[in-house]
């Protein structure tokens, strides 16, 4: 978990990962040096990203939202869509709707799902709470332990330290 007050540098950090920010030493992922790769390269070498405030595309369904974000061949492609669908029944339900019509939980689920797709060794995650209520707050934490399990790796940015370290196995403080 990386935890801060707003202002703290959580999202500069997390955007220096992703190659987004500028660094002033090396960037370090998985044993080598990417401060020279874009941000398309460090996403194919297996990081994930959740933004703040859930940015999903409004105007996609929850299924064309899913497949954008996947480089996979068509029939995996599809396969992973199903995946997703089925570890978040929320949005199995409603996999044709249009993105702007589901609730802000929902929108987070997607978002997660999204950033799911491409299988990441390393998941970023900005604010993943803001503004969820609690019983949605509580499925979201409740599914990264499991994930981690898995051999992902997550830094979770959050302003909410008692629920971050309670889903983290370490956190650091800005």
């Amino acid at each position: 978990a990386l935890l801060g007050n707003n202002g703290a540098g959580k999202t500069s950090l997390l955007e220096t990962i992703l190659g987004f920010g500028s660094a002033s030493g090396p960037v370090m992922l998985f044993g080598r040096d990417v401060s020279a790769l874009t941000v398309e390269r460090r996403a194919a070498l297996g990081v994930g990203y959740v933004p703040e405030g859930r940015r999903v595309f409004a105007g996609l369904t929850v299924r064309e939202n899913l497949e954008v974000s996947s480089m996979a061949p068509a029939a995996e492609r599809r396969r992973r869509v199903e995946q997703m669908l089925a570890l978040f029944p929320m949005l199995g339900e409603r996999p044709e709707a249009r993105a702007w019509l589901l609730s802000g939980g929902q929108q987070q689920m997607l978002a997660l799902a999204r950033a799911l797709m491409s299988r990441p060794r390393l998941l970023l995650m900005d604010e993943p709470t803001l503004g969820l209520a609690p019983l949605v707050v509580a499925d979201l934490l409740r599914r990264l332990p499991q994930m981690a399990a898995d051999g992902m790796a997550i830094l979770l940015a959050e302003q909410r330290a008692a629920l971050a370290l309670g889903a983290a196995s370490r956190g650091v403080v800005l």
